[in-house]
C-alpha cells in the first residue's frame, strides 16, 4: 500500500510557546506566518516581567501577527489590559477568553473591542454555541481569531473534526477578516486535519514544526531512518547481551 500525504501547505502554521530564544527561531522559519502565547505558556517559561518579555519579543518580530493575552479575570480590568497591549504594534492580536474564571461571558466585551478597531483572538473556545457567539460578536469588527481547543476536546475522547469542519465554514460565511484556528495541537497529522477542515490557521509547538519536513519523506526513508538510529544510540550506549 502505497501513503500519500493529502498536505496541500494552504494552511497558515503558527507558533505557540513562551521560550524567548525558541520564538525568536521559530519567526525565521518559513513554514511559521505568525505566533501565539498565554500566561500559562509564559509561568512555564520562567518569564518574569510580562511587558518587558513582550516588548522584547516585538522589538524583534516586527512583521508576523503575533498574539499576547489578558490576564485580569474583571471584565474593566481586562479591557483596560486590552487597551494597552493594543498599543505595543500593529501585528499585535489581543487575546481574549472566552469566558472569565467565574463562567461569565467575554462576548459583551468582545464586541465592544472588535468594533473599536482592536484586532482579537478569542481563545479557550470549546463549544458550538460558543463559536457561534464569537463570530456574532466579531463579525462587523477588526480582524480577528477564533480559537478553538481541538486537540483538547480530541482528549476527551470526542472528534474534533465534525465541529471544526462546521466552524470553518461558519466563520467564512460572515468574512475574510474571521479566521478560524485549530489550538492545542498535539502531533503534525494535526495540521493535515486542520487543513482538510478547513481551518485558516494551527498553532502548534515548536517540535511538531520541525517535524513538518518528514511530509517530503517516503515511508521507506522514514524506516530506515529509524533503523539507523536505533543502531546508533545501541552503539553509543554500549548494549551488550
Amino acid at each position: 500500500m502505497k501513503l500519500v500525504s493529502p498536505f496541500q501547505n494552504k494552511i497558515k502554521i503558527y507558533t505557540d510557546g513562551a521560550d524567548k530564544k525558541s520564538m525568536l527561531e521559530m519567526a525565521g522559519n518559513p513554514y511559521v506566518q505568525g505566533l501565539t502565547t498565554n500566561p500559562s505558556l509564559m509561568k512555564k517559561a520562567g518569564v518574569n516581567d510580562y511587558v518587558s518579555f513582550c516588548k522584547e519579543v516585538l522589538a524583534v518580530i516586527k512583521d508576523k501577527p503575533i498574539s499576547f493575552e489578558v490576564f485580569a479575570d474583571d471584565f474593566t480590568e481586562m479591557k483596560r489590559q486590552a487597551l494597552i497591549i493594543n498599543k505595543w504594534a500593529d501585528n499585535v492580536y489581543v487575546k481574549i477568553p472566552i469566558m472569565n474564571s467565574k463562567g461569565e461571558s467575554s462576548i459583551p466585551l468582545i464586541k465592544d473591542l472588535s468594533e473599536s478597531g482592536i484586532k482579537l483572538n478569542v481563545t479557550a473556545l470549546f463549544t458550538w454555541d460558543q463559536i457561534q457567539e464569537t463570530v456574532m460578536a466579531v463579525k462587523k469588527g477588526a480582524p480577528s481569531v477564533v480559537s478553538v481547543f481541538a486537540g483538547r476536546i480530541a482528549d476527551s475522547g470526542r472528534d474534533p473534526i465534525p465541529l471544526m469542519s462546521v466552524a470553518a465554514d461558519y466563520c467564512r460565511t460572515y468574512g475574510d477578516q474571521i479566521e478560524l484556528l485549530w489550538a492545542s495541537t498535539r502531533e503534525v497529522f494535526n495540521i493535515v486535519q486542520a487543513e482538510l477542515c478547513g481551518c485558516h490557521i494551527i498553532t502548534a509547538p515548536p517540535d511538531v514544526i520541525k517535524k513538518i519536513s518528514g511530509f517530503n519523506k517516503a515511508p521507506w526513508d522514514l524506516s530506515l531512518e529509524t533503523v539507523k538510529t536505533f543502531k546508533t544510540d545501541s552503539e553509543s550506549a554500549g548494549f551488550k547481551i
